[in-house]
């Protein structure tokens, strides 16, 4: 009743925003709303829903998409008059104003532990004939990551289309890029970015599924690029580039602009035709940006996921790069595989020398003339205490302080690559590029114009007070290549989304990490290797860093799982991944936090590390049908009408209310009140399906939480031929007199069932909430 009376009220203050727009403008600006509509209620004598919505309301509406299929609905740009009537409509569930959203912007593969011998790789086939579906800013098809070579007929399932348009043509379709659209109605419609606002500017954009941002064509490569042998990105991360599903086929959804964002309305287009194109596999590298989770009946991501899961197609989507901070995960619906960001065993290191002798370790993709150890003056405009100045923004520089010296830039702001582009205009010869204290030791190398090494916040605070020192402080930066062997690896990357979940911490967010910092792949010829305007270089791949890279080896990786298991649901895939993640890093010790140093939690990490060696045979997965995902719904207080905006069709939600941490999810969060005293429990309630040997004994291992006991009821799992399924309950005690939480607020432990062959892990959080 919660929810559906917080619908109630945003939709009587759109009204009302409404009538009080229309009283102070004669020619208000329209805007773009998203209208959930009851389909039962169509009339039997209009042909199609497109009809229906045209014909039906009193003024004439301007309907920029139509949704089917995840979705019954429209979306349209609309007056103030036309929005009162049409949310006057009694077949209108809910209404919702189009939002922008923003991207999260080799030799992952085998670090993932895919080996071409034997394994995932071969018992799927590398992927074949598994359809990922990439909602992105495009492609560049000619890169030979997309190369059909060798590939088999088109499957007979797919439905989709090769849209044409600028620069793309049906040629630039084959076997391996099996489809292709975009969507844009949502995007001119914009105020601020239709016609009043521009438009699309196709002097830097294409109208047409080609990548004018190269983000689309680096994810799409991720997820299935072919074998590309000689790869590299000016000589750094030299070898043969491939994707996590190099047979998979793809299907390409752009849906992102360059310079403007992704627009819901469209989003939700590319859902609804990607389902009904016949995808297996979607990726949505794609979130808010603003660190606020919209409920999920407000959130077209999380709709339009819900129901291409509930068609059977795994969506996998980027937990987003507002870490460290706590709660900064995005992406929250349970029937989402929610990807943040570890490093890999490569990089690219670079070092500052300074004058006194000290070397300073960074890293750097600068590949243009090196400084050959010349000394220069060295200085840091944030002396001055000028925000603007430290962090090198635009016309902030002063060409006499700066210019023939190394200049020190502060992280944040404007891009990182921009800050350099800013050093040189104002004469400056080097960039030394220091994170902030929110930064940490995180490092990402970049593909800078001029000799530029990043540093860590320690590092940077060194050289600072160098400088400080010394009047005469001098530096050099030298350049080393790639260097492969990184130890330790995998770290947390500190920019990764952290938990807790910010909707429902009953269910742990991020579910996993992924290979997410300095990953080669495909690039577009549209522009250079920063993105920026004024970078004319061109590259075949490109080394980028973000949760949208995590996300795309995820959708590989389900690709390669639905290939050799095409009987597996999307919930049954993400089992898999989650259940035989890793802790470890390549020392054999507990995964650690790059921002801290201190070892990881799995709010940092979720359930670890995805392991593909292990993921294809997990032993047991912990399964969900669409009744569990609308119980989970009914359990946190939507009510059937609000339901329905996410789920289609009417649902009627139980007598007894069910319980949120009851949704059998791989991972267990036991929240606690802290207004609860003395000894107090929880018990929860699990199933596993055996997809592994018939006959099969599983015994419970716990791992309990500091301060915290945890029983299990059977210890015991006994699987047979017959005998598929089991269910098992778990009880939490704390005493609130001995609980004591770390500095996230929690305290972690685990449950696993093993049978000694397969460990079967959850992670368990154990916390404590104030009451509303």
């Amino acid at each position: 009743m919660a929810s559906l009376l917080l619908l109630t009220l945003f939709l009587c203050f759109t009204f009302s925003a409404i009538s009080f727009f229309s009283s102070v403008s004669a020619e208000p600006e329209a805007k773009t709303y998203i209208f959930r509509v009851d389909s039962f209620s169509k009339p039997a004598v209009f042909p199609t829903h497109y009809h229906w919505y045209s014909s039906e309301f009193t003024e004439p509406v301007n309907i920029l998409h139509v949704y089917d299929n995840v979705f019954h609905g429209f979306s349209a740009s609309l007056s103030p008059s036309q929005a009162a009537s049409v949310l006057q409509h009694r077949s209108i569930l809910a209404t919702f104003e189009d939002r922008r959203r923003q991207l999260h912007t080799t030799r992952s593969p085998q670090f993932l532990g895919l080996r071409n011998q034997k394994g995932l790789w071969s018992e799927s086939d590398y992927g074949s004939d598994v359809i990922v579906g990439v909602l992105d800013t495009g492609i560049w098809p000619e890169r030979r990551s997309f190369s059909d070579l060798n590939l088999g007929p088109v499957p007979t399932r797919w439905k989709g289309v090769c849209e044409t348009g600028a620069k793309f043509t049906a040629q630039n379709c084959n076997r391996k890029i099996i489809g292709a659209r975009f969507f844009s109605k949502g995007h001119e419609a914009a105020p601020g970015f239709g016609p009043i606002g521009g438009g699309i500017n196709d002097t830097v954009e294409f109208r047409s599924p080609r990548d004018a941002d190269g983000h689309g064509t680096h994810t799409a490569s991720t997820a299935a690029g072919r074998h590309a042998f000689r790869a590299s990105m000016s000589g750094y991360a030299s070898g043969i580039a491939k994707g996590v599903a190099p047979k998979a086929r793809l299907a390409v959804y752009k849906v992102c602009w360059k310079n403007s964002g992704c627009f819901d309305s469209d989003i939700l287009a590319a859902f609804d035709a990607a389902v009904s194109d016949g995808v297996d596999v979607i990726s949505i590298s794609i979130g808010g940006g603003d660190g606020i989770s919209s409920p999920y009946y407000l959130d077209p991501i999380a709709i339009g996921a819900y129901g291409a899961v509930s068609r059977g197609v795994f969506v996998s989507s980027s937990a987003g790069n507002d870490g460290p901070n706590g709660m900064s995960v995005t992406n929250l619906a349970p029937w989402l595989t929610t990807v943040g960001a570890g490093t890999i065993d490569r990089n690219f290191p670079a070092e500052v020398i300074l004058g006194d002798g000290r070397k300073l370790s960074g890293v750097s993709l600068y590949a243009g003339k090196p400084l050959n150890g010349k000394m220069y003056p060295i200085v840091y405009p944030g002396k001055s205490g000028v925000l603007s100045a430290s962090l090198c923004m635009e016309n902030s520089l002063d060409p006499h302080l700066v210019r023939g010296k190394i200049v020190i830039c502060d992280r944040g702001s404007n891009p990182r690559v921009a800050k350099g582009l800013v050093v040189n205009k104002a004469g400056g010869v080097g960039m030394i590029l220091a994170n902030g204290v929110s930064n940490g030791e995180g490092l990402v190398g970049d593909a800078h114009m001029i000799p530029t090494c990043a540093v860590g916040a320690n590092e940077g605070d060194a050289i600072k007070s160098y400088i400080a020192k010394n009047p005469t402080a001098s530096a050099t930066i030298n350049f080393h290549g790639t260097v492969i062997g990184v130890k330790p690896a995998p770290v947390v990357a500190s920019f990764s989304g952290r938990g807790p979940n910010g909707l429902n911490p009953e269910i742990l967010k991020p579910d996993l990490i992924a290979p997410g910092v300095n990953i080669l792949a495909a690039w577009t010829d549209a522009v250079g290797p920063t993105g920026l305007d004024l970078d004319n270089r061109k590259a075949e791949f490109n080394i980028l860093s973000g949760t949208s890279m995590s996300c795309p080896h995820v959708s590989g990786a389900a690709a390669l799982l639905k290939s050799a298991h095409p009987d597996w649901s999307p919930a049954a895939i993400r089992s898999a991944m989650m259940t035989t993640a890793s802790l470890v890093d390549n020392t054999l010790q507990p995964m650690t936090d790059e921002a801290t140093g201190k070892p990881a939690t799995p709010y940092d990490y979720g359930a670890g590390h995805l392991n593909l060696d292990l993921a294809l045979d997990p032993g047991l997965v912990y399964d969900l049908a669409n009744q569990d995902y609308v119980s989970f719904l009914c359990a946190i207080e939507y009510g059937p009408k609000t339901i329905q905006v996410i789920t289609k069709s009417p649902v009627n939600c139980p007598m007894r209310k069910p319980l949120p941490e009851n949704l059998n999810y791989p991972s267990i969060s036991a929240l606690f009140s802290t207004a609860t005293k003395g000894v107090s429990s929880k018990t929860f309630f699990r199933t596993v399906t055996n997809v592994g040997d018939g006959n099969a004994v599983y015994r419970v291992k716990i791992e309990a939480p500091k301060g915290v006991t945890v029983s299990v009821k059977p210890a015991k799992l006994v699987f047979s031929e017959k005998v598929r399924k089991l269910s098992y309950y778990v009880t939490v005690t704390v005493d609130s007199k001995n609980l004591v939480l770390n500095d996230s607020g929690a305290v972690f432990g685990s449950l696993s069932w093993v049978d000694g062959k397969h460990v079967v892990r959850s992670p368990m959080v154990v916390t404590q909430m104030s009451p509303l």
